[in-house]
């Protein structure tokens, strides 16, 4: 697959996608948007790819969000900031993979980029990692998400200080809030994630989406409904379980703790 705002590579089950609008601080233009839904779509699909990095190109931006100038000059480019359908809105894009996606955030993730980030499961930030919420600034307010999830991750406190100041947080103050798993030197942003992804992808691909699934949805649900929730695919999927499964799984997960 080619495109013109992105770059894809895939290497042993490992597929990584760059927004790729380094002189625009990898804004999302309609384009962007569109492609990224494409290359999604095709990659849940695709039998040859268990995992999914996401990056920006250079080290300026991961994304600086919706592109601001596209927004200035099109009245109708606005309604993108409340898209419901997955090729304009982004995070649905993300969505639309049920296999692992990890976030290698190498620059800025401000207002509609930060929304972005968050649609991925795991973070892995850049020392030149920083994050903005300036919805509030631009006068836009967010319609990706942010404005629930953020405070479900970081604490209301916290939330509302980064939403109502537009200031920026830094990677290491992102780490210690629990907003990105670690923080790694620009050169080793992407070795991390790919060493993090293959560990990932020596899993069966259905037992991974299967068991992100039960995280998503449990969380989106109170305690007790995502209890029931787990119970009920526990069932289902390990009635499907043969004891030699379960045997010839032991035996490999010996054999790697052996090796690590």
């Amino acid at each position: 697959m080619k495109f013109q705002n992105l770059l894809l590579e895939k290497t042993d089950g490992v597929a990584v996608v760059t927004l790729n609008r380094p002189d625009a601080m990898n804004a999302l233009s309609k384009a962007l948007r569109s492609e990224l839904h494409k290359v999604m779509v095709a990659l849940d699909k695709d039998d040859d790819v268990s995992v999914v990095i996401l990056t920006g190109a250079g080290e300026r931006a991961f994304t600086a969000g919706l592109d601001l100038k596209e927004l200035g000059s099109d009245p109708k480019a606005m309604s993108a900031a409340n898209a419901t359908g997955a090729d304009e809105n982004p995070v649905k894009a993300i969505e639309c993979c049920s296999k692992p996606v990890i976030g290698a955030i190498n620059g800025v993730a401000i207002t509609g980029g930060f929304e972005l980030a968050l649609a991925c499961d795991v973070l892995i930030a850049s020392e030149n990692a920083r994050f903005a919420d300036t919805h509030a600034r631009v006068g836009i307010m967010p319609g990706w998400g942010l404005s629930q999830k953020l405070s479900r991750l970081i604490g209301l406190y916290r939330a509302k200080e980064l939403s109502l100041t537009g200031n920026f947080l830094d990677a290491a103050t992102a780490r210690d809030w629990g907003l990105v798993n670690r923080i790694v030197p620009a050169a080793e942003l992407l070795p991390t994630a790919r060493k993090l992804a293959a560990d990932m992808a020596t899993i069966p691909v259905e037992t991974l989406s299967l068991y992100k699934s039960i995280i998503d949805d449990g969380y989106a649900k109170s305690f007790g409904k995502a209890m029931n929730l787990e119970q009920e695919r526990s069932t289902a999927n390990n009635r499907k379980v043969t004891p030699a499964a379960v045997e010839a799984r032991r035996a490999a997960i010996q054999a790697r703790g052996r090796s690590q």
